[in-house]
């Protein structure tokens, strides 16, 4: 079932899906510190839903909702397939990936390269929202390579837009597809926060997310002033508590606050059922070496738990041992 507590479109903040960082062990540790915040799922290629392990792919707890699920794909029959399976399975929203740059991405004919073919990212996102009843989202870059003026932003969302879609993320930078790594294109290409604004001004109708570089709640606010929603990345990984004001600063909610404690011993009888189920400890651990970020003992914690949570026979002790290294 589809959380009670969907998420409020008018209104967004939502952490960004990441590859090998915002899996279900991740999004689980995130949702405990903030109630409202949107998560997403790493992306999953279209192909792994239809020819792989679907239930793998798919699952998640139901107490990370609102919860997305980011699909790469290009071709409108699987996407709409996919999308159904998401659905089905109790997501609040299915996101097309057009924005990730890596080389094997373009290999499949997904992620950033679709934004030179925004007639069948169309296609594909009228397949999907045909299928569904949850919103269907694009997550964009600002364009790519040497197609980077707005009028080429612009055709890419009227085109995306009038198939149906009424929320776009935009990641505030240009991919280049070219010459750089998937890691330099998070950082090289400059941020043009302003033309993401533009947008907004231009369509004022559309539901407009803006990412990257987004490092505080504070800077998340300010953005607010201008576009309908923030999705944050790496700044959160990394310190995941910076959420726990979230829920009352961005969506006015006044709940109370698990503290860094709190949060890990709430988490313990679902590391050990993760761990009953054969997941590793060190596979969970690694998302929460950040959760003392700036804290007394913070290089204590993240030392006990690179240090041991490999070991054979780790277990809850080994994260208690750590707890108790921390003020």
């Amino acid at each position: 079932m589809s959380s009670a507590t969907a998420f409020h479109p008018s209104r967004r903040l939502s952490v960004a899906p990441m590859m090998d960082w915002t899996d279900r062990d991740c999004r689980y540790l995130l949702r405990l510190i903030s109630r409202q915040t949107l998560l997403y799922t790493e992306m999953v290629t279209t192909g792994a839903l239809i020819h792989g392990d679907r239930d793998r792919f798919l699952a998640h707890d139901q107490r990370e909702y609102p919860l997305a699920l980011q699909l790469g794909g290009s071709e409108p029959v699987e996407l709409a397939e996919c999308a159904r399976m998401g659905e089905d399975a109790g997501y609040d929203e299915i996101n097309l990936n057009v924005g990730c740059p890596s080389d094997r991405v373009q290999s499949g004919r997904f992620g950033a390269c679709l934004m030179a073919e925004p007639a069948l990212v169309a296609e594909g996102v009228a397949a999907m929202q045909a299928k569904v009843t949850i919103p269907v989202t694009v997550k964009t870059r600002l364009g790519i390579d040497d197609f980077d003026s707005y009028e080429f932003l612009t055709d890419f969302i009227d085109k995306v837009s009038a198939a149906g879609c009424e929320i776009f993320i935009l990641h505030a930078r240009n991919a280049w597809l070219k010459g750089l790594s998937p890691k330099e294109n998070r950082d090289v290409p400059p941020l043009n926060y302003e033309r993401v604004y533009q947008v907004k001004r231009d369509y004022p109708h559309l539901h407009i997310d803006i990412n990257g570089g987004i490092q505080t709640l504070d800077e998340a606010g300010q953005h607010l002033q201008h576009v309908d929603g923030v999705m944050m990345g790496r700044a959160v990984y990394h310190n995941p508590y910076l959420l726990a004001a979230a829920d009352e600063t961005v969506f006015g909610e006044a709940q109370p606050i698990l503290s860094r404690h709190e949060v890990i011993e709430v988490m313990l009888p679902y590391i050990e059922q993760r761990m009953r189920e054969g997941r590793p400890l060190k596979s969970i651990t690694r998302h929460l070496l950040g959760l003392f970020q700036g804290q007394p003992g913070a290089r204590r914690w993240r030392r006990h738990l690179s240090e041991n949570a490999h070991l054979p026979g780790a277990g809850i002790q080994t994260l208690k041992d750590a707890l108790a290294l921390v003020g």
